[in-house]
């Protein structure tokens, strides 16, 4: 079998390089009802593709005007943080110079536990001799 790479053969010209079995041939007389329905179909499909990309652009636009906004936000965001780091570096700073103050009233309470301590053991002691002395005073 002889190949014929693309050649085929055409209804009015003979063999063509086409592969498409459209009748058509350039500078042919067409029928104008014909071509004016091409004209439309070919109108009608730019319109659609224009369509397209304008729907394409908007969407881009509003991706842009969404990327913005959050451009915003994270600003806002940033400036916060940064603030709140501050106050918290600021607060940092007053406990640690608060920090000895802190140490001395956990000293104090500890020695006043200690005093408290020493004061029902007096208390008891003093009982205890209160009544030792009485007895003794009542044996007598």
């Amino acid at each position: 079998m002889e190949e014929d790479y693309g050649v085929t053969d055409s209804p009015r010209k003979g063999p063509t390089l086409s592969t498409s079995t459209s009748s058509f041939e350039p500078f042919d007389a067409h029928d104008p009802n014909l071509s004016r329905l091409a004209t439309k179909m070919f109108q009608k499909t730019g319109d659609y593709i224009t369509h397209e990309l304008a729907s394409t652009v908007d969407d881009y636009k509003l991706v842009e005007s969404m990327n913005r906004a959050m451009m915003g936000k994270v600003a806002d965001m940033r400036q916060m943080s940064q603030s709140i780091a501050a106050k918290n570096a600021e607060l940092n700073q007053k406990y640690e110079d608060l920090k000895p103050l802190l140490q001395r009233i956990d000293d104090i309470e500890s020695t006043v536990d200690k005093l408290e301590a020493a004061a029902y053991q007096l208390d008891s002691y003093s009982i205890r001799l209160e009544n030792k002395f009485k007895s003794l005073k009542a044996k007598q």
